[in-house]
């Protein structure tokens, strides 16, 4: 009853929730429902990769990693299906449903995300003892670049992000410097550790600048040898601009610099006419599998339709809560699993009318019903969760959302057809107006022999003795 109630209230327009991609954003975010490109539109970005000078044209296995690199990069927003796809020999196509921030999304996309350690030279910089002179410069030692500002390209880096481990990398509040900023996190792999220490170690008082794509992220000097190959990131940084920052660094570098030829919203492919006739075709299907169940079930019929409306009520709350966007594929498989679901209760109301015709009383029947029946509903459901999960890891876009769609309503189903129609008949079945034959489907002498096979059959053995 409990979670019914705060399902329902998710499922209200305005209503403020956990969001299971935001959930550091706490209890009170706004919910909405998330559409995808075809029933709601977005906008798109096409990039070019860039040929360095000297460097020969990205090859199709180069390309597919910018594909892959960027499409990783949006799913780690939060956006669901969005498309990105080669055009061409050169190009990248990215289209995101629905996004509230593009220019965001432009910026951690379009980002080459080479990330490197470069040593400021003393004989340049000095170092932070303020001991070191620098000789290549008459007016004196150079002040490290702040950040934002542009690296010397003639200084070499010492590391680089390849060298980086994905999992050490995270943001996280600075809680040193107590003042609201973030920093990231990062490990170094393998050998990469105890080189970074060894360097570290040769250069203590020496200023290093850590750059990601030739702008200076922070210029630190190194105070002691970093042992264990981690380290951090500090800078000004928002919560957002450190996870974008994180995000880049997990995935890697892209193997090109890529540059933003376009930018646009696109309109909804398929239109709000097909959006309402598709929500009014999947309504009456609904409709029929409710009226079918009353007219051949009856009473447990009734319950199952009342466990189904419970069902849509919470699996359209973790839609919102995820959150799922919707695309027409979605929507198919929402009304598959709707399907799922009805199929379960047909097994145990098929289980149970067995149990009654067998002679007993309607509520041993019906927990016999529901016992007896769930080995056959737990195997069919898993089945179809594996297919599922295999789809979803290794889909496209659209198949993940199908895919994604169907693992929510499976799983719902197993709940609500286990038990919330099973709390449902219990309750149901105590009343004196439901202790009727045709509300369950069997006739009057099947239905009379239920409440006296234990009887009869105790008092015919006895006589045969």
């Amino acid at each position: 009853m409990a979670i019914g109630l705060v399902a329902l209230y998710v499922d209200m327009p305005g209503s403020h929730f956990v969001v299971l991609s935001t959930v550091d954003g706490g209890l009170n975010q706004p919910l909405e429902t998330k559409l995808g490109l075809d029933l709601q539109g977005g906008f798109e970005i096409m990039y070019g990769a860039v040929t360095p000078a000297g460097a020969s044209a990205p090859t199709s296995a180069q390309m597919e990693t910018i594909r892959s690199i960027m499409e990783r990069r949006v799913n780690s927003t939060g956006v669901s299906e969005p498309i990105v796809e080669t055009v061409g020999n050169n190009e990248i196509l990215v289209q995101v449903p629905g996004a509230t921030d593009p220019s965001a999304i432009e910026k951690l996309v379009g980002q080459t995300g080479q990330l490197e350690f470069v040593l400021l030279p003393p004989a340049q910089y000095g170092d932070a003892s303020g001991s070191a002179t620098c000789p290549t410069e008459p007016s004196g030692c150079l002040t490290p670049p702040a950040e934002g500002a542009a690296i010397d390209p003639s200084l070499p880096a010492q590391f680089t992000g390849g060298q980086l481990d994905s999992s050490g990398i995270s943001a996280a509040l600075d809680t040193s410097a107590n003042n609201g900023n973030w920093l990231v996190n990062f490990a170094f792999a393998g050998s990469a550790g105890s080189d970074f220490a060894t360097w570290t170690g040769a250069h203590i008082n020496d200023y290093f600048a850590i750059v990601l794509d030739g702008t200076v992220q922070s210029a630190p000097y190194i105070k002691s040898a970093i042992t264990g190959g981690q380290g951090q990131i500090t800078g000004t940084f928002t919560s957002a601009q450190a996870k974008s920052l994180a995000t880049i660094l997990s995935y890697g570098a892209l193997p090109y610099p890529v540059e933003q030829e376009s930018s646009q919203e696109i309109p909804a492919s398929l239109g709000q006419t097909f959006l309402n006739q598709t929500l009014f075709a999947g309504a009456i299907g609904i409709f029929l599998v409710l009226l079918f169940m009353l007219v051949y079930y009856r009473l447990p019929g009734l319950v199952a339709s009342t466990a189904l409306v419970y069902y849509g009520i919470a699996v359209y709350a973790i839609f919102r809560i995820i959150p799922v966007t919707l695309t027409l594929a979605g929507i198919a498989g929402f009304v598959l699993s709707v399907g799922m679901a009805v199929d379960a209760n047909i097994l145990i109301f098929e289980r149970t009318k067995e149990e009654l015709r067998a002679g007993k009383t309607l509520a041993t029947a019906v927990e016999a019903g529901f016992t007896r029946a769930w080995n056959s509903i737990f195997d069919s459901n898993v089945s179809s969760l594996i297919t599922a999960f295999i789809l979803y890891f290794f889909g496209s876009s659209t198949i993940k959302g199908f895919a994604l769609v169907l693992i929510v309503g499976v799983a719902t189903s197993m709940f609500t057809a286990v038990t919330v129609s099973r709390t449902l008949l219990r309750l149901v079945v105590r009343q004196q107006m439901a202790q009727k034959a045709w509300l369950f489907g069997v006739s009057d002498e099947e239905f009379q022999a239920r409440a006296m096979g234990g009887r009869l059959a105790r008092r015919e053995a006895r006589g045969r003795v």
